[in-house]
């Protein structure tokens, strides 16, 4: 494997403060998931294909919740944070590229908390809880590399609490977006993060955005990426495009997959997080159009430090949580940089 360590550059992260041609300032927002206390996230890059995974750590431990709306998902320990079963806390999330194979991560994690006496005391055993989600990015480089145990483990060893690096690093290496008609008309995609503070509670996101549909401002509903026309010098939109009757050629299922995780530093219960998780989906539903298609396996989790001491009012959680994920979702694309064959939304906005 080829780790990317200090190679921001390289992977394709592009600084917070990056601008268009016409010198305005494209990337919404700011923070990070990492602003919420007790929480690390780390990444790990593999630049031969590209691809990698990034894992949220919570050492003390964080109330769980997760909502699965694609319908090809690939993940990793979701039923026990059903909240009807016995696991309270889980201790890390890993996101992943290289669709099922990609799930191999977790154990790195494991591993790694193993090793640190981190997990569900069992009385013989420390087992760590680590759910996990992939998506799909084997068309882009050689399939055959993924993300593995090794992978996972580097990752978590590369773990701080400070503002994780967006773009094409970590899940978001290989991720693409405007996929439904065909690869050769796609673009870049990446990861993003943001947070938000109201009341004393702090919400941030991650997300690794590899959508079948177009990414947008919801606050003017300009495409930022997505399917490009058949020469690929414009942007088609989707949307307009499936209305007006130019239906798309069948795609491969599975082969997208938008995943992220929302956390807070209030006390949460496995319901409260559930909700919240689905209510985080609304963030998706506001910038990726269209979502949560028979061809992705849109999944986000949701953390609940307690650090806080606050207790929980998920109606403003919620808000929160989507507000977050839809500025994650926008800066993960305009921090994205081009690969071959696949531009970056910042090649197309003036």
């Amino acid at each position: 494997m080829v780790a990317a360590a200090g190679a921001a550059a390289a992977a394709g992260a592009m600084p917070a403060q990056a601008q268009g041609a016409n010198g305005s300032r494209l990337i919404p927002g700011g923070g990070s998931i990492t602003d919420v206390a007790g929480l690390r996230v780390g990444h790990y890059t593999d630049t031969r294909r590209p691809t990698g995974c990034t894992v949220i750590i919570a050492e003390a431990g964080a109330t769980g919740g997760v909502d699965v709306r694609g319908a090809a998902p690939g993940t990793r320990e979701t039923d026990l944070l059903n909240p009807v079963n016995m696991v309270e806390k889980v201790h890390a999330v890993m996101l992943a590229g290289g669709s099922a194979f990609g799930l191999d991560a977790a154990s790195g994690v494991m591993r790694y908390l193993e090793e640190k006496k981190i997990g569900f005391d069992v009385g013989v055993a420390h087992v760590p809880i680590v759910p996990s989600a992939i998506l799909f990015d084997l068309g882009v480089g050689d399939a055959s590399i993924r993300p593995d145990a090794a992978a996972g483990y580097q990752a978590c060893k590369s773990a701080t609490a400070d503002a994780p690096q967006e773009g094409n690093v970590g899940a978001g290496a290989g991720a693409t977006v405007g996929k439904l008609y065909g690869p050769k008309r796609a673009m870049k995609g990446g990861i993003g993060t943001a947070s938000l503070t109201v009341a004393g509670v702090t919400v941030g996101a991650i997300v690794a955005v590899n959508a079948v549909g177009d990414v947008l401002d919801p606050s003017t509903g300009r495409i930022l990426a997505g399917a490009r026309t058949a020469d690929g010098k414009m942007l088609l939109d989707t949307r307009a495009a499936i209305l007006a009757g130019d239906l798309p050629k069948s795609m491969r299922a599975g082969a997208a997959t938008t995943i992220g995780v929302v956390a807070t530093d209030a006390r949460l219960t496995k319901a409260q997080a559930q909700k919240i998780a689905g209510m985080a989906h609304d963030g998706l539903a506001r910038t990726i159009n269209p979502i949560h298609t028979m061809l992705d396996g849109d999944t986000l989790f949701a953390l609940g430090t307690g650090a806080s001491g606050k207790a929980a009012n998920v109606m403003l959680l919620g808000v929160m949580a989507a507000e977050a994920m839809a500025i994650a979702v926008q800066r993960a694309i305009l921090s994205a940089r081009a690969l071959e064959g696949y531009p970056a939304a910042v090649d197309f906005i003036a």
